[in-house]
């Protein structure tokens, strides 16, 4: 049976809906974690910071079709100074807005 267009409108809403709240808890999530980081207070312009930040999810997540799910972190444990030694410094072009000026 076949839903009727008006299910359809709703569910899609719906679905909507749900996924502006999924993005915005997502946005303060890496917002919260940016600003412990001590990104708030740089100053590097957006296109420079969104390739950094295009750098570390390729890292996470593993280049696309590569099959390699990358490190979600988690089996790193808690340790802060652990994580930051295991962690790949950032190129100084990206960290210091270099890269993307005009």
């Amino acid at each position: 049976m076949k839903k009727p267009t008006s299910k359809i409108r709703e569910e899609l809403a719906r679905l909507q809906e749900q996924l502006k709240q999924a993005e915005t808890r997502d946005a303060e999530r890496i917002g919260r974690i940016a600003l412990k980081a001590g990104l708030g207070e740089i100053e590097i312009e957006d296109v420079a910071l969104q390739a950094a930040f295009e750098d570390v999810a390729k890292r996470f997540c593993g280049s696309p079709g590569s099959g390699k799910a990358g490190s979600t972190g988690k089996e790193r444990g808690s340790s802060r100074s652990r994580a930051t030694s295991e962690t790949a410094p950032i190129g100084s072009g990206a960290a210091t807005g270099q890269a993307g000026e005009a």
